[in-house]
């Protein structure tokens, strides 16, 4: 990626706490996004990587701090004003409507931005969806609600893309499936967030890497200095 999109970050989040109640889950998180690029969020279950998710979609309780998103601060706005912006949250329990079928799922959510993927656009990337689009979208497989709730978030015109978990659960193939439209999506333009476990399956993936840990952020590497990091990252991970 070249320099000069990571001089100006698309998003950039400096000094982020977040609480659950009394509880103070992430303390002073700060990391920044480029145009176009793909970052991991790497880190144990607890570590604070969904709730950073959520901090920034503006769905956690009590959050402060700065997120700065195409340079407009987005502490204080509610979620919704957030998602107008140009951001997207895909959360790691899909949110599958059951009452509703594959693409009237794919139908629901608005768009808030011009340049969002058509239906057709959206069943190119995913043909399963197209062929499975009266079924009720519970009876799909795991892999197949996954790809139903990316598909449903690229309507909305939104530019950043915060997916949680996106291969949680799923069998090998599914898992290679999910990474090669990842990788079409960022081809296609979005800038990526991704909180993921399976950071080899991450490295095949991502610009660069932020490690947390107890709701702060430990550590920051591009992929290339991946190979460096393994002991560090098994330590951390515990894999």
């Amino acid at each position: 990626m070249p320099d000069s999109l990571l001089k100006v970050p698309l998003l950039k989040v400096e000094g982020l706490q977040a609480w659950y109640g009394e509880s103070h889950v992430l303390h002073g998180v700060t990391f920044d996004i480029g145009r176009g690029e793909l970052v991991t969020l790497l880190g144990r279950n607890g570590a604070g990587k969904t709730t950073t998710l959520r901090s920034i979609m503006g769905i956690v309780e009590k959050r402060s701090g700065s997120v700065r998103f195409e340079d407009g601060e987005t502490v204080g706005k509610p979620s919704d004003v957030i998602a107008r912006l140009g951001l997207a949250y895909c959360p790691e329990e899909r949110g599958i409507f059951a009452s509703l079928n594959v693409e009237e799922n794919l139908l629901l959510p608005p768009a808030v931005k011009t340049g969002g993927m058509s239906l057709a656009e959206i069943y190119q990337l995913f043909p399963n969806l197209q062929e499975r689009r009266r079924s009720q979208g519970t009876k799909l497989s795991g892999g197949e609600q996954q790809m139903l709730a990316i598909g449903r978030i690229l309507r909305t015109g939104a530019n950043l893309l915060l997916l949680d978990e996106p291969t949680e659960g799923l069998a090998p193939v599914i898992v290679q499936r999910i990474g090669e439209v990842i990788r079409q999506l960022k081809a296609h333009g979005f800038t990526i967030l991704l909180v993921e476990q399976n950071f080899r399956f991450a490295s095949t993936l991502a610009d660069r890497f932020f490690l947390m840990e107890h709701g702060r952020m430990i550590d920051a590497f591009a992929n290339s200095e991946l190979e460096g990091r393994m002991d560090r990252l098994h330590e951390a991970l515990g894999v």
